[in-house]
């Protein structure tokens, strides 16, 4: 689970229920990661709240900070704020997945099929 999750509300304030919400579906990404880089993430969540003529949105950005100067970011406009997150997570999923395989020298892609290689 991330330690150090900060949730801030931009003309939104941000209730229990969806900070535990938050802290719960961001939190679980640190499984994801590489085991040397998973206790000192840092993720910022910030919601904005945008009025709009047909009804209000809420602007959903999220930031993981993964040592090593890597930064993975998100960012979604929904019209529900657990929705958003929902959302959030599975775009930072994909990204978390592409930087382990950037990172991990055993899972990148055309390895094995150099091993393979007639010639």
């Amino acid at each position: 689970m991330i330690d150090k999750i900060e949730i801030t509300g931009n003309k939104y304030k941000v209730e229990e229920t969806f900070r535990k919400y938050a802290i719960k579906r961001i939190g679980k990404l640190d499984r994801y990661l590489p085991r040397g880089s998973k206790k000192d993430i840092v993720a910022k969540i910030v919601i904005t709240e945008v009025n709009r003529a047909h009804g209000n949105k809420y602007e959903i950005s999220a930031a993981m900070e993964i040592p090593g100067g890597k930064v993975i970011a998100a960012r979604d406009e929904s019209s529900n704020v657990y929705a958003g997150v929902d959302i959030i997570e599975a775009k930072l999923m994909g990204q978390i997945r592409r930087y382990k395989l950037e990172s991990t020298p055993h899972l990148q892609k055309n390895k094995l099929k150099s091993l393979f290689k007639r010639g």
